[in-house]
Parts: C-alpha cells; sequence; structure tokens
C-alpha cells in the first residue's frame, strides 16, 4: 500500500499491507499454507539462498502471507519493516539475543510484564547481561540508571499492570546520548493510540495475541524496527531461533487488524465511562487510568497518546481477599489473563501474570496485592458497570460482617 501513502489510520488498518492476490485477485489475502516453495531450476534456487532473487523458500524464512502481515503492521507503526513471530515473548526474545552481547546491560521498566523481566533476570543474566529495573515514569531514575555498558532501554508504556506512563522522547534522548537503543512494547495502546518510532523509538515490539488481533483466538508476536540495518539483524536471529508465525495464525491476524481502530475506539469509551464511575465509587479504594485527569501522568497521556486506551486497574478495601471476592463476583467479565480481546478481562496480577516476581519486586513497582486488571471490551457499557455494581457491593458484604 506505500504507493497510496498517505492515508487516515483507519483505512490504513482495513488496507495496509500488499495490494490484492496478483495471481486471482483475491481480496483477503490467501492462506499460503506451505512449508517449502518450489525453484524452476537449480539456479533459482541459489539465487533466492543468496538473497539474489527476494522470492520464498521455506517458510521459517519467510512466507507470502506473513509477509503480508509484516507489511501491513509496519506501516501502521510507521517503521520500515515488521517480523511476526509466534508468541509476544519470541518477539522480546528474538530483541534481546538479536541485539544483546555479553557484558551489555539493559534498564527497563519495573512494571514491565512479568516474563519479560523473568527472561532477563533468571535466563540472559547467565549470559552475561545484566538489567537495572526502575521506575521509568521518574525520568530522572532512567538516566540514573544509565551505566556505560548500557546498551538498550526497554520501555513498556503504558505498564503492565499499574498503566504508570514513561516519556517516550525523553526516553530517546537518553538512549541516544548513552549510544543505547530504545526499544518499546507497545501492546497495551496499540499504533491506534501511540507510535513509538515517531517519538523516537529504534524498535517496537508487540503481543499480538491482543489488540491486534483482538479475538482471544491467537497467540502471535511482532517486531517493527526504524532503520533496516536493525531489521536485518533482527531478521537474522529469528530466522536462526525459528519462533515464527504459522500462516494461518498470520491470516487471522490479518483480518482481525480490519476492525483494530472500531475495537479499540469502542473499548476506549466503555473504559473512560467505567474509570470515571469507579473513581466515585464507595467500594473502590483507587481507580488508575490514563484518561482521569488525577492520573499522575495524564497530561504526558495526551501529549504522547491519541486516547488512554481500554485498559483500567483498580484496588478495593481489604486487600488480597476483597480483590478475590471482587474478581470472582464478576459474571459478563472473564476471570482470565491476556487482554485486548473484544470481550472484557479480569485478572489479579499479584498472583497470576506478575506471580514469578518477589513480593518486594512487586510492591515497588506498585503491584500490589489489592490491584485488580480489567481489560475493558466492547460489550454495552451499561452491562459492564452492572457486573462491576454487582460484584462490588457483594464483595463488600464480608468486610461489613
Amino acid at each position: 500500500m506505500n504507493s497510496r501513502k498517505p492515508f487516515d489510520f483507519d483505512t490504513l488498518s482495513v488496507h495496509g499491507g500488499p495490494e490484492p492476490d496478483p495471481s486471482h485477485g483475491a481480496v483477503s489475502v490467501p492462506i499460503y499454507q506451505s512449508s517449502t516453495f518450489s525453484f524452476r531450476s537449480t539456479a533459482e534456487g541459489a539465487a533466492r539462498f543468496s538473497g539474489a532473487d527476494p522470492g520464498y523458500k521455506y517458510t521459517r524464512l519467510g512466507n507470502p502471507t506473513t509477509r503480508a502481515l509484516e507489511q501491513c503492521v509496519a506501516e501502521m507503526e510507521e517503521g520500515v519493516d515488521g517480523l511476526a513471530t509466534a508468541s509476544g515473548m519470541a518477539a522480546i526474545s528474538t530483541v534481546f539475543l538479536g541485539l544483546l552481547s555479553p557484558g551489555d546491560h539493559v534498564v527497563g521498566t519495573d512494571a514491565v510484564y512479568g516474563p519479560t523481566r523473568l527472561l532477563l533476570e533468571r535466563h540472559l543474566e547467565r549470559f552475561g547481561i545484566r538489567s537495572s529495573w526502575v521506575a521509568s515514569e521518574e525520568i530522572e531514575e532512567v538516566r540514573a540508571a544509565i551505566r556505560p555498558e548500557t546498551r538498550m532501554l526497554y520501555i513498556e508504556t503504558p505498564a503492565n499492570p499499574t498503566l504508570k506512563l514513561t516519556d517516550l522522547r525523553a526516553c530517546a534522548a537518553i538512549a541516544r546520548e548513552a549510544g543505547a537503543l530504545l526499544v518499546v512494547d507497545n501492546t497495551f495502546s496499540s499504533p491506534v493510540l501511540q507510535h513509538p518510532i515517531r517519538l523516537g523509538a529504534d524498535v517496537v515490539v508487540h503481543s499480538m495475541t491482543k489488540y491486534l488481533n483482538g479475538h482471544s483466538d491467537v497467540v502471535a508476536g511482532i517486531i517493527v524496527s526504524a532503520t533496516q540495518e536493525l531489521h536485518a539483524r533482527l531478521a537474522s536471529m529469528l530466522h536462526s531461533l525459528g519462533g515464527i508465525i504459522d500462516p494461518h495464525q498470520a491470516w487471522l491476524v490479518l483480518r482481525g487488524i480490519k476492525t483494530l481502530s472500531l475495537r479499540v475506539h469502542k473499548a476506549q469509551g466503555n473504559a473512560r465511562a467505567l474509570a470515571s464511575w469507579l473513581s466515585t465509587h464507595p467500594e473502590v479504594a483507587w481507580v488508575s487510568y490514563p484518561g482521569l485527569p488525577t492520573h499522575p501522568q495524564h497530561e504526558l497521556m495526551k501529549r504522547q497518546m491519541e486516547g488512554p486506551g481500554s485498559m483500567i486497574t483498580f484496588g478495593v478495601p481489604g486487600g488480597l481477599e476483597a480483590a478475590r471476592r471482587v474478581i470472582e463476583g464478576l459474571k459478563l467479565a472473564t476471570l482470565a489473563v491476556s487482554l485486548g480481546g473484544v470481550e472484557s478481562l479480569v485478572e489479579h496480577p499479584a498472583s497470576m501474570t506478575h506471580a514469578g516476581l518477589s513480593r518486594e519486586e512487586r510492591e515497588a513497582s506498585g503491584i500490589t496485592d489489592d490491584l485488580i486488571r480489567l481489560s475493558v471490551g466492547c460489550e454495552g457499557v451499561e452491562d459492564l458497570k452492572a457486573d462491576l455494581e454487582g460484584a462490588l457491593r457483594e464483595a463488600a458484604v464480608p468486610a461489613l460482617g
């Protein structure tokens, strides 16, 4: 679609990627469910493996359906190219292994997706890669954590699950001064609401399981690079690791992306209304949502993002047990991890997605026992409100008794 730019983002989400199939005119990208591709001659096969011929040879090294997805997301993220992977963690692992070496140091957001931090702390540390985790919403903490050997800033904003925001322009400047790369996990915002490469990021990663796919039926990830040099380095690592997406899964994500903007805006509208309502509810102790004026980075959200998204975290009086009662009292919102689907999902990060961190690490990152994470979906907002009202009311009864 590059020849037809520029376009509104809504148009890009529908038409991003390649033109209709040149062979038969199929409007929907065909699913090339093939592990290997034939050559007309040994010379052609040799040319493809040498890189002189860009044609396909083996799906671990490239596939037309996967390629369409990579081009589509790269256009939406304003990068030069993309690499689709089997999961969000496959994307993150590829970035770390492709861009870091023994002796390198990473500075990251402390309230990051739990497995991302555990990958660096428990696994890559064995290979001499060190990491420091800071409250990246405090930009001076990021600056103070930089060492001579720092080679990467890994920022998740909004952070999972605290919804704290980090100033990406400021981080990009710090990274440049340090000779480091800025990598941003943009999963919580999606390219509908935030463009990290436009703000100075070198690499963007997504769990496409979430908003990009949007239907809770695919596990996938993607890496988008700001330069061809970074893309080539990461492509080499991904092809060696083999963490590639299946063509059928890639097609499902492409299908989901066509309604990405519609879904994100509908869910965000619901979240705005619910966050405002929860903030005044007598059985709610606190609410974190970047769209609320009380959020500490509300002004940053307005500068950096095109909307606060559809993730809400809140706490209730009574700590862990009260939080569990609320979660288990919900009947419309589903108790499950993940996020960004058309249905609302609720989970307890301290005992689920971030249970691998120590209590000290969780509390230092703001992941308290009373924290409830709500991924707001596309249901009717009054139905969601009634579901929350019932759960909050029932959960408060034991506390009063």
